[in-house]
């Protein structure tokens, strides 16, 4: 993932003022446990307004048509929106919730600052919470690392 480009995407969401927490293996890469992760991953509040700040957010860093194309009804039936940038090899991954655990108003989150910019990133404990029961083994090994290094119950 080009970090430059991740760092991009956090200076255009906190312009539009999108309200989202970054989760998945970036936001386990900020809290100290070092993974490669090839895609970023997004929470964000499905509301029509918030999902018309995303898409200007991602149209002010890319011209592509398919940004329009996203809209906030979408999210009730597909929780998950996958996004390639044309000619870039980065994957943005948008979700609104996790099956019926987790949705936006569920996670905490804590700002942290990035080169200069603001991110708001899921919590060690929510990450933990997020992870431990999935069936990929990766967000397991997240979990474990993470509630080792915060001491954190798994329960």
């Amino acid at each position: 993932m080009d970090f430059a480009r991740f760092l991009d995407v956090l200076r255009a969401f906190e312009r539009e003022r999108v309200d989202y927490v970054l989760v998945g293996g970036v936001a386990v890469n900020l809290h100290g446990i070092l993974r490669a992760t090839e895609d970023i991953a997004f929470f964000v509040r499905p509301e029509p307004e918030n999902v018309e700040r995303l898409r200007a957010a991602l149209r002010s860093l890319w011209d592509d048509p398919e940004i329009d194309e996203i809209r906030a009804e979408d999210f009730e039936t597909y929780p998950t929106l996958r996004y390639g940038p044309p000619g870039e090899e980065l994957v943005i991954d948008v979700l609104t919730r996790l099956g019926t655990a987790f949705s936006y108003g569920d996670l905490e989150w804590e700002r942290v600052t990035i080169e200069g910019v603001a991110v708001r990133v899921a919590t060690p404990e929510t990450l933990v919470r997020m992870k431990r029961d999935t069936l990929r083994p990766i967000d397991r090994a997240d979990a474990a690392a993470l509630a080792r290094m915060f001491g954190i119950e798994e329960a």
